[in-house]
């Protein structure tokens, strides 16, 4: 087949004043040819367009069914072709075969581009270095890890850096305002320094219900206030906006159950060495995203002086069983794992020689 290229070595021998013979020899064409793109004046790619067919060479095998097939899809956008294309070989037995349907589907997929309802369309996000961290909860119940052969159902609070996807987290076992601070606050004392903004979700730990007038608790905002971050939160039904962290969960899930296969069981002899294997594999993923990484922890701001205490402390009355409820809850009884807190009792009994009670 001859090129463009040979076409124009031609031309450019003949110019020079060669012989049709010895200038199609020299582009590698024979002189028959070389007579035809030398008559012709244009080059094969253009010849070849010109050739394009613009009319069908067979007759359109579901010209017969297409009002049918409209209706379905201009009342259902839901509907895939091949569900529609199995439907139709239903009602029409033996009037399309299974090799019909890459035709089929190629046909809807043009009546959706050229007449069919438009969609939403997603703007892409422009990230800068050091503007924006997202962070939320991950359940890992589904990875069906243990500790000493007890199973082990906890969560992950899942922090991410937006434009590096730096990322860290750390165990946790309620979506509760201190497995929050105590997230974040690792998190940014491992990033070593503190970005413009942080965005959650609407967490009912961090963001006020929209009758409130103060967009944020008043615990969260102290806690933004402490790191001098501008709080950020996703409007309603719209986990998208958070896309970063939700991708960043599956993404890690995912990482973390390839490990384990390798590792060759889920258990692990106690909650450190379970630790130090989730720490082992973010400094795995973090490795690959090193220069954009370095990019952003140059411009983060510095830390305060110190961190905010992530316990919330109680007085509590001690009740004449000798135990105490936080909250409505009576850890002792109720079989729920509870970070150990310390609590003050206000009334004596035969704990009273300590000043507090850890649970």
């Amino acid at each position: 087949m001859v090129t463009d290229i040979q076409v124009r070595k031609l031309k450019k021998y003949l110019s020079q004043g060669k012989t049709l013979e010895v200038a199609a020899a020299r582009a590698g064409m024979d002189e028959k040819t070389g007579r035809k793109y030398r008559d012709n004046g244009k080059l094969p790619s253009e010849i070849s367009a010109e050739r394009v067919r613009e009319w069908r060479t067979r007759k359109d095998p579901f010209e017969g069914i297409w009002p049918e097939v409209l209706q379905f899809l201009e009342t259902n956008e839901g509907l895939e072709a091949k569900t529609l294309f199995t439907h139709f070989q239903r009602i029409y037995p033996g009037s399309f075969g299974d090799g019909q349907l890459r035709t089929f589907q190629r046909r809807v997929k043009t009546w959706r581009c050229t007449e069919g309802p438009g969609r939403e369309v997603y703007f892409p996000q422009v990230h800068v270095p050091a503007r924006l961290s997202q962070s939320d909860f991950t359940d890992m119940s589904q990875l069906q890890i243990s500790i000493g052969g007890q199973p082990f159902d906890h969560l992950i609070y899942h922090f991410v850096l937006t434009y590096s996807n730096w990322e860290t987290g750390t165990i946790c076992f309620s979506e509760s305002f201190e497995s929050l601070s105590e997230g974040l606050q690792k998190s940014l004392w491992k990033l070593g320094g503190v970005p413009e903004q942080h965005q959650t979700d609407r967490l009912s730990a961090a963001v006020n219900k929209p009758d409130n007038p103060e967009e944020f608790t008043r615990g969260y905002q102290g806690l933004l206030a402490h790191y001098k971050l501008q709080g950020r939160k996703i409007n309603s039904s719209s986990p998208h906006e958070n896309g970063d962290i939700e991708q960043r969960h599956h993404r890690f899930k995912k990482a973390v159950d390839q490990a384990l296969m390798l590792r060759g069981n889920r258990d692990f002899t106690t909650r450190k060495e379970y630790e130090l294997f989730l720490q082992k594999l973010f400094a795995q993923l973090n490795c690959n995203r090193q220069e954009r990484f370095q990019e952003e922890q140059s411009m983060l701001r510095p830390l305060p002086s110190g961190k905010l205490d992530t316990c919330t402390r109680f007085e509590v009355r001690v009740g004449p069983s000798s135990t105490i409820r936080v909250k409505l809850i009576l850890p002792q009884k109720s079989g729920v794992t509870v970070k150990p807190l310390f609590y003050r009792p206000t009334t004596p009994t035969h704990i009273e020689q300590e000043p507090y009670i850890r649970l």
